[in-house]
């Protein structure tokens, strides 16, 4: 199913070859497209217009016109596909690692539009979701420490077991409406100021 309220941000100098793009999204169903040439402040226009999904065509770039696609690509955090002539693979390392969903070389073709789009929102799609998940394991990891330290603060300083340590955490959490790894921060945070002052 086309999503009609995408709105679509395709930036390229040559007004033929932003033509091309304009055309096949819109064929693609598509209407929602603003074209930019002027590469001035290009992370400014941006932020203005708040594009779903940035096209750009760089043709056959410089190092410094790529540095600046990067930062925009880095910045902006939407699923953007780079349209180049000719690549190397640094440049395509590069490219990934600064959040290019889709680094297309010499492929604009008015009929791979709608392809190129769809590519290039399921890899940035895909890309998220799983940051994400990396993100949520890391803070469990974190939580899991933080947890850890302050059961053992609170079995040492009451002289309670594990279970019960555990317990009190989850009751200030629930009594708090907070996480429990966060209370085990706050509680950790409050020992190591007590134990700086002996």
């Amino acid at each position: 199913m086309i999503d009609h309220a995408l709105k679509i941000l395709v930036i390229d100098a040559n007004r033929i070859r932003a033509a091309i793009l304009e055309e096949g999204l819109r064929e693609a169903g598509h209407h929602n497209v603003t074209v930019i040439g002027d590469m001035a402040n290009l992370l400014r226009q941006i932020v203005e217009i708040d594009p779903d999904v940035i096209f750009i065509d760089l043709e056959n770039p410089n190092r410094d016109v790529l540095e600046q696609m990067f930062e925009v690509s880095r910045s902006v955090r939407r699923p953007v596909a780079m349209f180049v002539d000719q690549s190397e693979s640094v440049m395509i390392k590069r490219a990934v690692e600064a959040g290019v969903s889709a680094y297309i070389v010499d492929g604009l073709k008015k009929e791979r539009v709608k392809p190129i789009l769809d590519m290039t929102m399921s890899r940035f799609n895909a890309f998220n979701r799983l940051q994400r998940e990396l993100e949520d394991t890391k803070r469990a990891l974190e939580d899991r420490k933080s947890v850890d330290r302050a059961k053992s603060i609170l079995m040492t300083r009451r002289g309670i077991p594990e279970p019960e340590a555990y317990r009190r955490l989850r009751d200030a959490a629930m009594r708090e409406k907070r996480t429990i790894g966060d209370v085990a921060r706050s509680m950790i945070s409050a020992a190591d100021l007590l134990d700086g002052d002996d």
